[in-house]
């Protein structure tokens, strides 16, 4: 893993700025720095002793365009630059200001007559920030009040003297903030324009103009300089990923490898986590990880979810997590990102965001690979090391009664849940719930293809008769349901209930809901959840459905008519077992 801070960035600006070559016809080895010009020498003296008062060495010329310039100096040139880089460092002056010779001036109008100026000197020695930035203290804000402002029409003098890095600079801290969409290509135009505007509106001034001065310059990029700063942005080459990104290394701390997942922790109380995700996988694999992540306890159930062939993204929000992950396939690899942080930091969290998508590449050439980290096979399986994993309150059976994927369950499945999910995945809503009978009915939010759909025995059985219960014995604990074998004891509940059937067999709590079975396959019941007279405990194999006839009755008014089982011969055990799987779900209750 390596780091790039942001601070060699800085540093190679200086660095670059220090080692311009001299003018060849500089007189004498000085130089001035040249902060202002305007185009009447009314205004310009105006200038000249608002800045006089901050720099003692403020001089003024008039110039060959005709205009009236206005210097600080003069300085050995050497000198001359370091006092450049540190007066721009801290925003005492124009972000536009440049050295300048003496040969280009003509005659002097400032100071008046007989003033002579004090020019104060400035070296590495005494601003040892000069020397390397990363000394600098981003906390200590420089006085912007002491720069003179500007009307819109010297602001328009003095945007022209930009640079074109100076232009980009601008529309990337216009960019952090919010306020820029476009790209940064250092062209001001109508985007540029109404990002300035929309800035200025949100600094309070009257009257935006699209224009900033020399002031709202250095505003704007003291501020943004500070903030970058602080969330110490920096490259991180994730080779053993293949992963680049920038990450806020202010913020957060490289913490562990735990294929596929890298993770940062959270520094000095930021209350920020990233991981970043790297495994080979395909379209499947990808699914896969969509549906995983989203059981994630730090991935709350509420925010956008979106998913294509090739990637996904998904938001999620609450009280407690405010989690953004994203995931892509490419080159027969997942590689992606999580963001996961809390409420009330949204605007930090989206400059954050902003950063990883723009710096965000993979090297298509390999992934983390599972081995260079010993795990355990619970650890493997879940494929979450090191996040909590998001569980159901419970899970009960169900079963498909309709070929677009409607399923009966029992009322306790789906009693105050906040979410209901088929299979682990797919989002569910109650149709109805009857709390006499014990039946609810769920559709789901998209239509399921069920391999099978249960068929409905409504002529009278034979007490005695074998009956098979298909159901999710141990919740969500197992991927498929088990078969558990039993005998049709009686027609009627206890108390000679018509809508219920006795049965004697070994079922667990995971198992109400699911589909009761006879030897030819078709239902004749859904099994209760264990229950009894009250005061009464009843025998561990004595259980209860609910008969087919009733469950007809009850789930026709809601728009779904159950098939009608035909005679048929009784199937081996190993086709009845296959039956019963095809057509019994996994229902969750999710707080």
């Amino acid at each position: 893993m390596t780091f790039r801070p942001f601070a060699a960035f800085l540093l190679c600006l200086v660095v670059l700025t220090l080692a311009l070559p001299r003018h060849a016809n500089a007189q004498d080895g000085t130089v001035w720095i040249q902060i202002e010009a305007q185009p009447d020498l009314t205004g310009a003296e105006d200038r000249a002793r608002a800045y006089a008062a901050l720099f003692p060495e403020t001089g003024g010329f008039r110039l060959r365009s005709g205009w009236y310039g206005i210097m600080l100096g003069p300085y050995q040139e050497a000198e001359g630059r370091l006092r450049l880089a540190t007066l721009k460092r801290d925003g005492m002056i124009p972000a536009d200001s440049f050295i300048a010779f003496e040969r280009d001036f003509g005659d002097r109008f400032w100071p008046p007559s007989g003033v002579v100026p004090v020019v104060p000197e400035v070296t590495a020695a005494s601003d040892p920030a000069l020397a390397d930035p990363a000394l600098a203290d981003p906390a200590v804000q420089p006085d912007l009040s002491l720069i003179p402002d500007e009307t819109l029409a010297e602001a328009r003098d003095s945007e022209v003297l930009l640079t074109p890095e100076d232009r980009m600079d601008l529309q990337t801290a216009l960019q952090w903030f919010g306020f820029y969409q476009g790209s940064i290509d250092g062209a001001f135009g109508a985007g540029t324009r109404n990002s300035m505007a929309a800035w200025q509106e949100a600094q309070g001034v009257l009257g935006p103009t699209g224009t900033l001065t020399s002031r709202q310059r250095a505003e704007l990029m003291t501020a943004y300089r500070s903030e970058t700063a602080a969330f110490g942005f920096a490259e991180v080459a994730e080779a053993e990923a293949g992963i680049t990104v920038s990450l806020p290394l202010g913020l957060v701390e490289f913490d562990h490898y735990e294929p596929p997942f890298v993770h940062f922790r959270a520094r000095d109380g930021s209350g920020l986590q990233i991981v970043l995700i790297s495994q080979p996988g395909d379209q499947a694999a990808l699914s896969g990880l969509y549906d995983v992540i989203q059981t994630l306890d730090p991935v709350p159930l509420s925010g956008d979810r979106s998913r294509g062939e090739r990637s996904f993204r998904i938001r999620g929000t609450s009280d407690r997590f405010d989690t953004t992950a994203y995931a892509e396939l490419t080159g027969g690899f997942i590689k992606g990102w999580m963001v996961i942080s809390s409420p009330g930091n949204e605007a930090r969290d989206a400059r954050i965001i902003t950063g990883i998508e723009a710096s965000f590449t993979t090297d298509d050439t390999r992934a983390l690979d599972p081995g260079m980290v010993a795990m355990d096979s619970e650890t493997r399986a879940g494929l979450l090391a090191g996040i909590e994993v998001r569980t159901p309150r419970l899970s009960r059976s169900g079963l498909f009664i309709s070929t677009g994927g409607a399923v009966l369950t029992t009322t306790e499945a789906v009693t105050g849940c906040a979410r209901i999910t088929i299979d682990r995945v797919t989002e569910a809503r109650v149709a109805f719930a009857d709390a006499a009978s014990g039946l609810a009915l769920l559709t789901p939010v998209a239509p399921l293809s069920p391999r099978a759909v249960a068929e409905f025995q409504l002529a009278p059985e034979r007490v005695g008769t074998e009956v098979m219960v298909a159901g999710y014995s141990y919740e969500d604990r197992l991927p498929a349901p088990v078969m558990t074998f039993g005998t049709l004891e009686d027609l009627t509940g206890l108390n000679g209930e018509a809508g219920q059937k006795r049965l004697s067999v070994e079922a667990l709590p995971g198992d109400a809901g699911g589909p009761v079975l006879d030897a030819t396959g078709a239902v004749i019941g859904m099994l209760l959840s264990k229950g009894g007279p009250s005061g009464k405990t009843l025998p561990a194999d004595v259980h209860f459905a609910v008969a087919a006839a009733e469950i007809v009755r009850l789930v026709e008014p809601a728009g779904v008519t159950p098939l009608v089982a035909g005679p048929k011969a009784a199937l081996p055990p190993s086709d009845l077992a296959t039956l019963g799987t095809g057509m019994t779900v996994l229902v969750s209750c999710w707080d």
